[in-house]
Formats: structure tokens, sequence, C-alpha cells
């Protein structure tokens, strides 16, 4: 087929066969962007699983099967936009300076009533004399909780002091994100989908028009010339330029361009308002959550840092709350004793502490006020400052999007060769 007589071999063909050829092409250019952004975000994980003899680390590809681009490189591409979020977007430490430490006391009083009160009950029947505790007057443990519970406010605020001084100390932010992304790779897909959710529609909507144009210089091209590669080869432009195409037209140009009457600009950039508004409410409501941020801190790769710095501050707190009778207390238990009895304190702590700091969950969220903090940061970017935001993160795999439409460009363009042609 490749040496056919070039007008006399088109002229031999029906008409329609060269009237739906640009139909075929929009398909072709429609089909090819909706399968590569599919294949973008789906699926979460490596499938067929059965099928996983081996998957390159953070490749989306294995011998057999596939995953998406984004959900393989779940923990690179949050990673990165942590990294963009905290060089353009929010200063942790400033956020954070942000919680009162005696609001903070106050809301969580309820919940240290409550442990200060199990934890001296504890801890008084295990360190007196066998059942000098359980002898002792109801009114005298009674007191004895109270001036636990009334040292306990100061001992808070003190220690919520020292964590939003020096917050970098105890929360790595980039772990917890990263961590939780890597383990909900629907929620990294969700940030992707949800602020660009006009764009990917148009990525699919510009596939047919831009591959409608294409098949038209096709049709004319396979009049002329019907060389056997020429329709797998167009099968395999159209999937690659529109692609292509789609995505310049989205984030190029980044400055706004006159040219006449029109202004050229990147469509997600025009948006970048509206985006700012989605990127923050999804930022704040789903990944930098206080229950995250506390449990992160609480359970991170920073915790010992944390628990180190609450047996400092428990020290503190049972020494104020003796007062003149430490001295007493060395003497009858010894030093050492005494110290065991504080790091024991410290510990029950610790461990209850997670249980009752839901209730700073409210209070933490309006203090630290991330929803806005990200929108307004975000709102006043210049455009090239909003483009880095996002478009690094998935930028080095825009290739691999395109390349898959021209893949399936090409298998379409050998079916049309086949069946069509044949």
């Amino acid at each position: 087929m490749g040496n056919l007589s070039p007008s006399a071999q088109g002229a031999d063909d029906p008409l329609w066969n060269y009237l739906i050829m640009p139909f075929i092409s929009g398909i072709v250019g429609w089909g090819t962007n909706v399968v590569a952004l599919k294949m973008t975000f789906y699926p979460l994980e490596f499938q067929p699983y059965f099928l996983k003899v081996y998957q390159p680390p953070e490749q989306p590809f294995g011998l057999f099967g596939w995953q998406g681009i984004i959900p393989a490189k779940a923990g690179k591409m949050a990673g990165k936009s942590v990294d963009l979020m905290t060089e353009k977007l929010i200063d942790v430490q400033e956020v954070f300076s942000r919680l009162d430490p005696l609001r903070f006391s106050k809301v969580m009083e309820a919940g240290m009533l409550d442990m200060m009160s199990k934890i001296v009950h504890e801890i008084a029947a295990k360190w007196l004399p066998p059942g000098v505790w359980a002898r002792t007057p109801k009114s005298v443990q009674e007191e004895t909780v109270l001036k636990a519970l009334d040292e306990a406010p100061r001992f808070l605020s003190t220690f919520m002091n020292d964590i939003k001084d020096n917050i970098e100390t105890y929360f790595d932010l980039k772990h917890m994100v990263v961590t939780n992304m890597v383990k909900n790779k629907g929620l990294l897909n969700k940030v992707f989908m949800d602020c660009g959710e006009k764009e990917l529609k148009f990525i699919e909507r510009s596939g047919f028009y831009f591959g409608f144009l294409f098949g038209v210089g096709q049709a004319f091209w396979w009049y002329f010339y019907q060389a056997s590669w020429v329709l797998p080869a167009c099968g395999f432009i159209v999937g690659y330029a529109t692609n292509w195409l789609a995505l310049k037209v989205i984030f190029q140009p980044i400055e706004p361009v006159k040219l006449g009457c029109f202004t050229l600009h990147g469509l997600f950039l025009r948006r970048q308002k509206e985006v700012s508004v989605l990127f923050a409410k999804i930022n704040s409501t789903e990944i930098l959550t206080p229950q995250a941020m506390w449990q992160s801190i609480l359970h991170g790769p920073k915790k010992d840092a944390f628990q180190a710095a609450m047996v400092k501050h428990v020290h503190k707190f049972v020494d104020d709350m003796v007062g003149k009778l430490k001295f007493i207390l060395d003497g009858l238990w010894g030093e050492v004793h005494f110290l065991a009895m504080k790091d024991e304190i410290a510990r029950k702590i610790i461990e209850q502490l997670p249980a009752h700091i839901q209730l700073s969950y409210d209070y933490t969220e309006e203090a630290l006020d991330m929803e806005r903090t990200i929108r307004e940061a975000m709102q006043s970017l210049s455009s090239k400052e909003f483009e880095g935001v996002l478009h690094p993160v998935f930028e080095e795999d825009e290739l691999k999007l395109i390349i898959v439409g021209a893949m399936l460009g090409l298998a379409v363009g050998v079916f049309q060769l086949l069946v069509l042609f044949a």
C-alpha cells in the first residue's frame, strides 16, 4: 500500500472515508486525552496486583500492569508540594505563634481535671507507703487533687508556650503530609482534581477540537499519499499534539499577553483567586487539620523531643505543686525515688494526653486559621509564583501523559488502516 498512486488511489476510495476522518481524529483526540487523564490518577494502587512482578520505585508502570502516575509518586509529589507551600504560603513558626497558651489551657480544662485527678490517685496509691493513701481522709485527698488542678493551667500554658515557640523542634510538617498522602492517595488526587476540575474538562474537550482540525489535514494527506505508515503516524501525532497543546494552553502564557482585543493567559492561571479558595479549603479541612498535626506531634518522628519537653515541664510542675514539701519528700524517699515518681507522672500524662487533646481541636483550628492564611497568601502571588506552587509538582510527568496519549493515538491509527482502508 506504501507505493500506491497518489490521487488515483484516493479517488477510488468512498468519499465518506474522508468525511469521517476528522471526526475519527477528533474522537481519537478526545479519547486519548480522557484515557491519559484516567491513567494519570488511577488506579490508586498497582493493578492487576497479582501480576505485580516488578515496579520501579515511584514509577507507574511495571512488567504487567499500571498505577496512576500521581498515586505512584504520592510521596515525592506531596513532599514537593509541602516544600513549595512552606516557601510561598505559610510560615509554620508564625502560624503556631497564634496559639494563646491561656486559652488553650482553658479549652483543655475539663480534660485536665479528669486526667490529673486519676493520676494523683494512682501515683499517691503507688508511691506512698502501703495503705497510707487509702487511710487518708477524703477531704485531704480532695485537697491534694485540687492543689494539682490549681497548678495544672499554669503547667499547661507554660508547656504550650514552649511548644509554640519551638514548634519545628516538635513537629515535622513534611513528614506528616507525605505520610498521610501515601496512606491516602485518593486525597492527593482530590487536591489536583478539585483545583484543576475545569482544566481537566478542557483537556478532555479540547482533544476533540484539536483532533478534528488535525483530522482535516490527515484526510488531505491520505488522499494524496496513502503510505501504510501515514494513518498510524497521524494517530500518533494527534494523540501527542492534542495532549501537548492542552497542557500548554493551561499553563502558558504565564503572564497575560495582549493580542489585539484578546488577552492570552494560561487557563489555570486565570482562575488564581478561585483555585486559591479551593486549595486553601482542601488543605485546611483535610490535610493540615488540628487532628493530623497533634497526631504527628504526639506520635511522629519528633515525638521523643516532645516527650522530653513534657518530662522537663512535669518535673517543674510537681516541684511547684509540692512546694516546701519537696525537701521533706526528698528526705523521705530519696532524690532518686522522687525523680522516678516525677518521671512516672510525666509518662502517665503522655499516655493519657491523646485521649483529651481532641478538646483543643476547635480552638487550634480557629487560632491557626490555616484556610484564610493559605487563601490570602496564594491570591497575592504573582502569576509566575502561582504557577510555581502547583505546576512543578507534576510537571516532570507531563511527558508521560503526552506519550500515553501518543501511543493510544498510534493504536487507533493502526485500527483505521486495517478497518477503513484494508
